[in-house]
């Protein structure tokens, strides 16, 4: 909401020393988040006056259209003699009103003023638009032309009120009241506490039976419609410089003025209304809920398709305008071009239901002024003040006649009373108030307050968000200041720190990153377009997803089931960007949809839920396992005077796999698979042993060449995914240090040959077992391949087994059985036999 400080002393009579910066300082200490004061017209220096154009001669041989003016600007330029000044705008003629800017002058952004030659003749200064001034578009994209009773030589910076200091202050959501000059005003008279001229304070006419015919049929969403009408409006008459440049100032295009005198009145009184041709209204004005597929045109000429829940004014045709959001075509005001300006008008002033206007502007993704007051909460007791205040201007302005009927359609409503303790916000702010701050602040924000230890407010109508003692509570130390709150630092129980589970997730994180991971968080949310660019069958679980009812992106409507497409699109966008060396892990929830759809039950709000209604919600939750993934792409090692570096590989994949384990705990099985988006012949599936046997916790490899193509993915890009949650199960709770043995070790090499598709891994886990408790470890140093040495469809693997004992020294006959037994195990479940 803009705020000009010169419209805002109209209301409260601020000290003639307070600047913008000034009263943004108090308005911030009472709770409102002014974010910026622009100081309009800074930099501007006159002279600048009007100026009336005495001739025009067009020149010719250049290839835009030239002018060459002379303009009477009275005695501004010391002389009374005519300004010649060239112009290459074509919006004015001879004897039109314009704004012109002498040498020696200097107009915003520095930009200063001298007579110079151009186009063949000398221009002693220049004749100015709207946007060399700063004061924005108003509507004509060229020269401003000034209404034909100005007068010649008058400064043209008071006049069009260029200087000034404007606050913008960002509104949220629950102060409504705010979006309007009266409601900022009515903050500014609380915090330098000075009175406030109230606007809406006018003498308004009792509703009466001959006023313009009006049907409510929905009042549970229209408690409230005034109407008048004002007839004889002169088609000729414009918005005065003043309403415009206020309009300007608070960033609305000045348009007509029955048009800018509705905008006016809602950015004065925060109440939005909306002006009918009568000429074009048939019959009865009604509100109703539409009927479905019913169809409208509003004011930004797109046709809508109606949904049984929107809100319409109609007439006996239809639908003539969307309640709240925005007008229809076919009773738009004409513009005021002579003789064609619509001369009768009916205004509208109605208090519409603060969620169906929001439904309907979100549904139709048609966002206004209108809607936007509507959605944070419009005071219902301005709609008469804000139709009368309307008439008023448009008589004065435009000529207009007031007609005597009023109608007011108002459904009956009491008001909001809030029984409150009297020290109830001392206990919210841990501050002793007492009663009569209390009572005493209340009033300045509108309360009426009645009682004595307990306390009867009854809230005003502007202010729809004081709902509960606590938003009073609120209001009470707001305005006596959050800097004045102690400091209090909360003293947390004993024994209380990050459970077991936290601390996993945060040695995994730490644990990745040591290997030179970079996290990258996402978005959960994914498209269901991916699951076929990742190669995932068709009856995959992974493509059930659940679907959001309200998505932030209509694109990616359902949750994630999988880690994979967040990371693979940050992978892709940062080696879009020039950073082809990446490796990034991320660690986070899927959402698996349960096999009974259960809907959720609507939690009280009044006390805390009992245990059995927490269990009812979390039951109708989706799944919500936690997963930890990788993706590289690039060098793995960078080359160097060091060495030639390396390529990220699969085997990187499945080594971030294993370092997750090792934080968990688990025992994790590595062995060949294949599975959606990996390569067939590089992928490793992951396998955990618990109580219920095996169980596949993940994949890690290169992906396939198909899904790199479809994503846009570097060559040779590999990934790991792992439901860190089963890990965690299969792991142990408590980590223990391996005991390091003070006797030598024993190292024995084996190199055993195998069937090609026989995998290293089964091969490793018989070395393993057979060996016995003897084997410290197992490394697969070497993989050798040569059909014309080992046999056609053969490889050699060669292992380094280290062996040690606990309690002595072992001899060479110990380590050379213990040697044999696993090779001979090795063979019998691999067909393995010893190379040579």
């Amino acid at each position: 909401m803009r705020v000009p400080l010169s419209w805002l002393r109209e209301y409260v009579d601020l000290p003639a020393t307070e600047t913008g910066r000034d009263v943004q300082a108090k308005l911030v200490s009472a709770g409102l988040e002014v974010e910026t004061v622009e100081h309009l017209g800074a930099d501007l220096k006159g002279p600048l006056v009007v100026g009336q154009v005495l001739t025009i001669e067009e020149l010719e041989g250049f290839k835009k259209p030239i002018r060459f003016c002379t303009v009477d600007v009275g005695q501004a330029n010391g002389t009374g003699e005519p300004q010649e000044i060239v112009c290459g705008a074509r919006n004015f003629a001879v004897g039109d009103k314009v704004v012109v800017v002498l040498p020696g002058a200097t107009l915003p952004g520095g930009f200063s003023i001298s007579a110079r030659k151009t186009y063949g003749k000398t221009s002693h200064g220049m004749i100015c638009s709207g946007d060399e001034l700063g004061m924005g578009d108003d509507g004509s994209h060229g020269i401003i032309v000034l209404p034909p009773e100005t007068e010649v030589g008058k400064d043209a910076i008071e006049l069009l009120e260029l200087v000034d200091e404007v606050l913008d202050i960002a509104v949220t959501a629950n102060r409504g009241d705010c979006l309007s000059i009266r409601g900022v005003a009515r903050e500014a008279a609380i915090a330098y506490g000075l009175p406030l001229s109230d606007p809406a304070l006018l003498d308004v006419p009792a509703p009466n039976a001959f006023g313009y015919p009006v049907r409510v049929s929905e009042p549970m969403g229209c408690d409230r419609f005034t109407a008048r009408t004002v007839t004889g409006l002169s088609p000729e008459a414009r918005s005065p410089i003043w309403l415009q440049r206020r309009l300007q100032k608070v960033g609305m295009r000045p348009i007509s003025l029955a048009v800018d005198v509705t905008n006016y009145v809602m950015m004065e009184l925060g109440q939005p209304l909306h002006a009918y041709d009568r000429a074009l209204v048939q019959g009865t004005i009604g509100v109703r809920r539409a009927e479905e597929g019913e169809k409208i045109v509003t004011l930004d000429g797109a046709t809508r398709t109606l949904h049984a829940e929107d809100l319409v004014i109609v007439d006996d045709r239809g639908p003539i305008g969307l309640a709240g959001v925005m007008g229809g075509a076919n009773t738009e005001i004409a513009d005021h071009e002579v003789g064609e300006g619509t001369t009768d008008i009916v205004i509208e002033a109605a208090h519409f239901d603060a969620v169906s206007i929001a439904r309907t502007a979100r549904r139709h993704k048609l966002s206004s002024e209108a809607s936007r007051r509507f959605e944070r909460g419009v005071d219902p007791q301005a709609a008469s003040a804000a139709a009368q205040r309307t008439v008023d201007l448009l008589v004065l302005l435009a000529g207009g006649t007031a007609e005597a009927g009023v109608t007011e359609v108002i459904a009956p409503s009491g008001p909001h009373t809030i029984t409150v303790p009297a020290d109830h916000p001392d206990k919210v702010a841990g501050v002793e108030y007492g009663r009569e701050i209390v009572v005493r602040r209340l009033q300045e924000v509108g309360c009426d307050v009645y009682g004595q230890d307990e306390l009867i407010v009854t809230v005003p109508s502007w202010r729809p968000d004081l709902r509960s003692p606590n938003d009073l509570a609120e209001e009470v130390i707001r305005l006596e200041g959050y800097e004045n709150l102690p400091s209090t630092l909360p003293r947390p129980p004993a024994g209380r720190g990050l459970t077991h589970r936290q601390r996993l997730h945060r040695r995994v994180g730490r644990a990745l990153a040591g290997s030179g991971y970079v996290e990258a968080p996402n978005y959960p949310f994914v498209n269901e377009q991916v699951f076929d660019q990742l190669g995932l069958a068709a009856d995959d679980p992974a493509r059930r997803v659940v679907k959001l009812v309200n998505p932030l992106n209509d694109e990616e409507p359902a949750l994630r089931t999988t880690l994979l497409p967040g990371l693979l699109a940050a992978l892709r966008r940062n080696d879009g960007r020039g950073s082809h060396d990446l490796a990034l892990f991320e660690t986070g929830l899927v959402f698996q949809p349960r096999e009974e759809q259960r809907v959720a039950a609507a939690l009280p709000v009044d006390r805390r839920p009992t245990v059995e209604e927490i269990a009812e919600l979390d039951a109708a939750l989706p799944e919500q396992p936690r997963h930890v993934a990788v993706v590289l792409a690039g060098a793995r090692e960078q080359a160097g005077w060091w060495g030639k570096g390396r390529p990220a590989d699969w085997a990187d994949a499945v080594e971030a796999a294993r370092c997750v384990a090792r934080e968990t705990g688990a025992e994790l099985v590595v062995r060949g698979g294949q599975y959606g988006p990996w390569h067939p012949g590089r992928c490793a599936e992951l396998v955990v042993t618990g109580e219920g046997g095996e169980r596949i916790v993940g994949h890690a490899g290169e992906l396939h060449p198909r899904v790199l193509k479809a994503l846009g993915l570097p060559a040779r890009t590999s990934a790991m995914e792992l439901d860190l949650d089963a890990l965690e199960l299969a792991g142990t709770a408590t980590l223990r240090a391996p005991s390091i043995s003070t006797f030598p070790v024993a190292t024995q090499d084996v190199a055993l040959v195998v069937p090609r598709d026989v995998p290293s891994a089964d091969v490793e886990a018989a070395l393993r077992e057979g060996a016995g408790e003897l084997l410290e470890a197992i490394r697969l140093f070497d993989v050798y391949e040569n059909d014309e040495q080992l046999g056609e469809g053969r490889k050699s693997l060669a292992y380094a087994l280290r062996f040690r004992a606990a309690d002595r020294t072992l001899t060479v006959d110990e380590a050379s059985a213990a040697r044999d037994t696993a090779v001979a195990l090795a063979g019998e479940r691999t067909g393995a036999v010893l190379r040579g």
